[in-house]
């Protein structure tokens, strides 16, 4: 498995859940291959990241 990681840090666990949620729902609506995990992780600085995964 290769994880891409979103080149934004979020500030709140919120608006990386937007994010996640975004991209489950743009992969679906637009036609392409949906990624097989998206997650939402929380980093020792207290910010929140977000990554994906294809097989």
């Amino acid at each position: 498995m290769r994880w891409i990681y979103w080149a934004k840090l979020y500030d709140s666990k919120f608006q990386a859940n937007c994010l996640r949620v975004r991209i489950e729902q743009d992969w679906w609506v637009k036609g392409y291959d949906a990624p097989k995990d998206v997650e939402v992780l929380q980093l020792k600085s207290g910010k929140y990241a977000v990554r994906y995964c294809w097989e």
